[in-house]
């Protein structure tokens, strides 16, 4: 039994004759006849009744013709609903995001993403770099951006934005009212750290490596505002994404300093699994992204 031979049977069932049927179904009458009889044969029971004039239907075919009709109606509901996800009038996006990427650039580019297809049901998660990219490689997420380094092969990466880290104060501390610390007070300041795993973290050390310097951490805190707050209270000093601190800076709560010699810009990056066909709702994702309007692309 296959669904071509269903829906010859139903043709019958619907025009009550073999001519009638292959008209609705354009074609012979012949191969209508040949369809029918090999589901009667995978069956092993008549369907029809041959009478002058026609088919009638025979109490096992009553009996096909309920379930035939269930059938197409769960396989015009599939249609619709594969049409509503490929049309992006339903479905789920799931997006990851390192924690400064999902804090200060995510929330626009959903809300633009949500204005455009307002039935697509979103899910955001924000986590340190390492734990995005373990979930994405996992498969519990459509896509993700990190600005941290990406570790696995399995992983398709695009650089997306630039991103400079600055290092900060509190507005009492020594270095405010220059503006300036040599990379060798950086090195013997009390300096405030993200925790290991965070993708801040690994490109602070690794520009600082970079220059000979290696900073030990006084304390370690497991988000960008923690560490902001820190600073302001004048346990330490840090190094942050400039994207994190604009408002801070502005309103004299931190201060930026300045270290000759010393500048850190790191690639923010767009990540899809290398071996993953992406939803309709995550290349509509991506095509925004991609688009002018995004103001992301560098």
């Amino acid at each position: 039994m296959n669904l071509n031979h269903l829906r010859v049977f139903a043709a019958i069932a619907r025009s009550g004759t073999f001519t009638g049927a292959a008209k609705l179904l354009r074609v012979s009458q012949p191969a209508v006849s040949k369809q029918l009889g090999e589901l009667e044969t995978a069956v092993g029971l008549t369907l029809f009744d041959r009478v002058p004039g026609g088919a009638r239907l025979t109490d096992a075919g009553e009996i096909l013709q309920r379930q035939t009709d269930r059938i197409f109606e769960a396989e015009a509901a599939a249609e619709a609903d594969l049409a509503a996800l490929a049309g992006l009038s339903r479905g789920r996006l799931r997006v990851g995001a390192s924690t400064t990427i999902g804090s200060y650039l995510i929330p626009q580019l959903l809300g633009d993403f949500r204005r455009s297809h307002p039935e697509v049901e979103l899910e955001l998660q924000i986590a340190n770099t390492n734990e995005i990219q373990r979930a994405l490689l996992a498969g519990q997420l459509d896509l993700a951006m990190t600005e941290g380094f990406v570790g696995s092969g399995a992983l398709e990466v695009a650089v997306v934005h630039t991103d400079q880290l600055v290092v900060i104060v509190a507005p009492e501390h020594a270095w405010a009212k220059s503006k300036r610390a040599t990379l060798r007070a950086l090195a013997e300041a009390p300096f405030i750290a993200r925790e290991h795993g965070s993708g801040t973290r690994a490109v602070v050390e690794a520009a600082l490596a970079e220059h000979g310097v290696t900073v030990d951490p006084v304390m370690t805190l497991g988000s960008t505002e923690a560490v902001k707050s820190a600073v302001a209270a004048g346990l330490g000093v840090a190094m942050v994404s400039r994207l994190t601190v604009a408002l801070e800076l502005s309103s004299r709560r931190l201060v930026e300093v300045r270290t000759p010699g010393l500048s850190v810009r790191r690639s923010l990056h767009l990540l899809t699994h290398r071996h993953r066909q992406p939803s309709p709702a995550a290349s509509a994702f991506l095509a925004l992204l991609s688009g002018p309007r995004s103001g992301l692309r560098t």
